[in-house]
């Protein structure tokens, strides 16, 4: 039996539901030979791991006791009670984090399913270490060139998949195109599910506004809808597709198209001002583009375009009959140009974010280090 050793950091959603995969999958993975043995997991506060990481593993039960603890919106602190494990508080968190990955070195898998900057430095001393890391969290790999290039610069011994894409095959595709000495020339994608699903309500005639709250009510956008209307999360995932091509670029040299105007921003209306009132204030100008494009015969989609030494996110006018033109929903749709796919793209298209999907994505890519494991 192959043991991979897994410290995870972020017990959000995507955190919760990878416990939650590992206790389930447990049978599946002893008949291909593995068991993955997960020695910690902490929050921004907390951190709650076996006695001895080395030789034992926090059990299914606690694990998913974390998961039902973490839901409940309660502290991993209660777990102390219950003699299986050590918790620590925030300010001994990173010391102990890097203390296991020194211990456990080339045998263990540190993954960050966190939405923070902050595990910048805890992945590159893993790296120092020999660790293998795994990526949920876009943050570390569109931070400083400096410490991207850190990262990868044991490229086996990193899996990023899931910030892309959630558990669509995107940067394994892209990867697998450049390795054969196929050059990408041009990737356009829309990779937003809550922008996908805005732009092709409102082609169907809906007020831009009354799309924007139906989204937020479904739980499609974030609990402030402006932090999917401006762009950002969509310009990271195209600077990791961008410096995958080998670009030098920083989020600072992406243009990037917000869907609302800075006097509407978190500094100056609350959300219930902008739901109430600055929202409505934007649909006439999205009625009026809707309506060109379709005097053009396209639709109006909100994309990422990787062009040469372009990168860009914004709204674009596309053909009705494109893999992006026939887009419906919430969907992520990647169109991929090269030598071999110059005339027909090749296009990757499925569901694109929830949590069941980015975790099933963070578990492929941890089991597809399995190689590197005694």
């Amino acid at each position: 039996m192959k043991n991979i050793a897994v410290l995870l950091m972020g017990c959000g959603g995507v955190g919760r539901q990878l416990l939650q995969h590992i206790v389930s999958c447990r049978s599946l993975h002893s008949k291909h030979g593995i068991r993955l043995r997960v020695v910690g997991v902490c929050d921004s506060k907390y951190l709650v791991v076996a006695p001895d990481v080395f030789s034992m593993e926090l059990s299914d039960k606690l694990l998913l006791e974390v998961c039902r603890v973490k839901s409940d919106s309660s502290s991993l602190l209660t777990l102390s009670s219950s003699g299986e494990c050590q918790v620590f508080t925030d300010s001994e968190l990173t010391k102990k984090i890097v203390d296991a990955t020194a211990l456990l070195g080339t045998g263990l898998a540190l993954v960050d399913c966190s939405a923070s900057s902050e595990t910048i430095g805890v992945l590159n001393r893993a790296v120092d270490l020999g660790c293998c890391a795994v990526l949920a969290n876009k943050k570390p790999v569109t931070s400083k060139m400096e410490d991207y290039d850190k990262l990868v610069s044991h490229p086996r011994r990193i899996r990023y998949e899931s910030t892309v894409g959630a558990g669509l095959p995107v940067i394994a595709s892209l990867n697998r195109i450049l390795s054969s000495g196929d050059p990408v020339y041009r990737i356009i994608g829309s990779l937003s599910g809550t922008l996908g699903y805005v732009m092709t309500e409102v082609e169907d005639g809906k007020p831009f506004s009354q799309v924007v709250k139906s989204a937020k009510s479904m739980g499609y956008t974030e609990p402030d809808p402006r932090d999917d209307l401006s762009g950002m999360d969509v310009a990271r995932k195209a600077l990791i597709l961008a410096r995958l091509l080998g670009s030098r670029a920083n989020m600072d040299s992406i243009k990037i198209e917000s869907l609302y105007p800075e006097e509407m921003g978190p500094d100056v209306m609350s959300v219930e001002e902008f739901l109430d009132k600055g929202v409505l204030l934007l649909d006439k100008d999205i009625q009026e583009r809707v309506h060109k494009a379709s005097l053009n015969g396209n639709v109006l989609r909100y994309v990422c375009v990787i062009e040469g030494s372009r990168c860009e996110v914004g709204i674009q006018e596309l053909p009705k009959n494109s893999p992006l033109g026939r887009l419906k929903g919430s969907d992520n749709v990647l169109e991929i140009y090269s030598r071999c796919y110059k005339e027909k793209p090749l296009v990757i298209q499925g569901a694109g974010a929830g949590s069941d999907t980015t975790a099933a994505g963070v578990l492929a890519d941890i089991l597809d280090l399995q190689d590197l494991f005694p």
